[in-house]
């Protein structure tokens, strides 16, 4: 007898030690965007980012999380190569970019970066820390998601960084928070 596989988003959250899952959802140098839908049980193409500007890293989500702002929670992993729409990594958890966004209806909501850097990274083995990204790299992510979102008729605030613990803490929520 066969089992139907869980949904992407429904996968568990953990992984080996402490490592979270990540379905990773737009690939590193992309200019288009890709999100999971469930309804479908495919990604789905969202939009194109404007000539000259794609993803700095791979960005997904963290099955079985709920955010404040009702998705999954949003990840970007650092590694050595791009993956593809669907793949499902390992990653570390390095820190977040707490954040909040306004709609273009004009409510804030949080809407947080999880960083992370890939479990099997070899070039990225040495990075255990936000402290241990080159110099400049926050800040051009950071810049990123404001560009991006002001693109999409919103504005991006970035209200601190966290560390491990703080990106940690806010998974365990966002799994606690999640409707099985």
């Amino acid at each position: 007898m066969s089992q139907t596989a869980p949904p992407l988003n429904c996968l568990p959250t953990f992984g080996d030690e402490d490592a979270v899952h990540v379905v990773i959802e737009t690939p590193k140098g992309s200019s288009n965007k890709y999100a999971y839908d469930e309804a479908f049980g495919a990604f789905r193409f969202k939009m194109v980012l404007p000539e000259g500007t794609s993803f700095p890293y791979d960005f997904g989500m963290i099955p079985s999380t709920k955010g404040a702002d009702g998705d999954p929670l949003d990840i970007l992993v650092v590694m050595d190569a791009p993956v593809f729409p669907g793949c499902v990594l390992e990653a570390h958890l390095l820190g977040v970019i707490e954040a909040e966004q306004r709609e273009p209806d004009g409510t804030w909501e949080r809407n947080d970066r999880l960083i992370g850097v890939a479990a099997k990274a070899r070039t990225h083995a040495h990075v255990h820390a936000l402290s241990d990204l080159r110099p400049g790299m926050l800040d051009e992510v950071e810049a990123f998601f404001g560009h991006y979102n002001q693109l999409a008729g919103k504005d991006f605030k970035v209200l601190r960084r966290g560390d491990a613990q703080a990106a940690l803490a806010l998974v365990r929520q966002g799994a606690r928070s999640h409707v099985r």
